[in-house]
Order: structure tokens, then sequence, then C-alpha cells
């Protein structure tokens, strides 16, 4: 596969998190792209239940950057599902799922950490508004996959 645009990407990646609600039998409506912090806006065809996701797309990696704002923009129903699109198109991509309080949680005291180490040559780091979501530094328990997520919509 050839590596498509960054925007390319990220559209992609909301319309595989899309199909993933739609083939459960869930309502998923993509927002406009300037809609900050909410991609998809999930209900149960009543409209009883719903849930705001984010989603975060990469190629072939298993990190995806993220701003300072991941610390504060969170909510008790609020998701983020970091898609990782692989290099064989005949593969179907990765999800990690994670509420966002709990993303807002390991991403802040995980950067203060990160701040608090010395940097290169044992210099203190500068600090940044970059973040980094990386799934081997979260518990397992705090990754979703797709039944556990759907059950908090039921």
């Amino acid at each position: 596969m050839t590596k498509i645009s960054k925007q390319l990407c990220g559209v992609a990646g909301e319309y595989y998190v899309a199909a993933e609600f739609s083939k459960r039998g869930y309502l998923a409506a993509i927002t406009l792209r300037n809609s900050d912090g909410i991609d998809i806006l999930v209900s149960d065809t009543n409209g009883e239940k719903s849930l705001s996701i984010q989603v975060k797309t990469t190629q072939n990696k298993r990190k995806w950057i993220l701003t300072k704002k991941v610390e504060t923009g969170y909510s008790k129903n609020k998701y983020f599902v970091f898609v990782n699109i692989k290099s064989d198109l005949n593969c179907l991509p990765e999800y990690y799922i994670v509420n966002s309080e709990i993303l807002a949680n390991n991403i802040y005291h995980g950067h203060r950490r990160w701040l608090e180490e010395p940097g290169k040559n044992g210099r203190k780091r500068n600090d940044s508004s970059v973040r980094q979501f990386e799934p081997k530094y979260f518990d397992p328990s705090e990754i979703l996959n797709w039944d556990q997520l759907i059950e908090i919509l039921n």
C-alpha cells in the first residue's frame, strides 16, 4: 500500500469506526470536519443511549500523537478509538478503544513522569503541548474491545 495523506487516513479511520457501529445495529453519524473533539455521534435506534467518539488514525504504527487538550476534554460518555490502518489492504485495521476519562488521567500522569525523567545527556526536559498514546503503556483492562463498548450502549 502506498502511504495515503494524513487527511485521507483520518477520513478512512472515521468510516471504519462508523462501519463497526453500523454493522452492530447502531446509528453512527460522522460530524462535520470542524467539530472539535467529536468525530462520530453514536446512538441506539431508539435514541435513548448515545456516545461521543473521537477517532485518531495512523498507518502501520501503534503510536498516536495527541495534544494537551486530551487531558481536559473528557467526559463519561466520550471514547477515543485509535485506528491503525495496516499496509496490507486485505487486513482489517487494529482498534484500541479507551474511555476519555481514563485516557486523560493516564496521559496527564504519564507526561508528568516523562518530564521528571532526565532527557538527552541528563538534561531537564522541556514541556510541550504534544502528548502520545501508546497502548503498551496502558493496563490491558483499560483498553476496550468492540463488545465491551457496545455493552455500554445497551
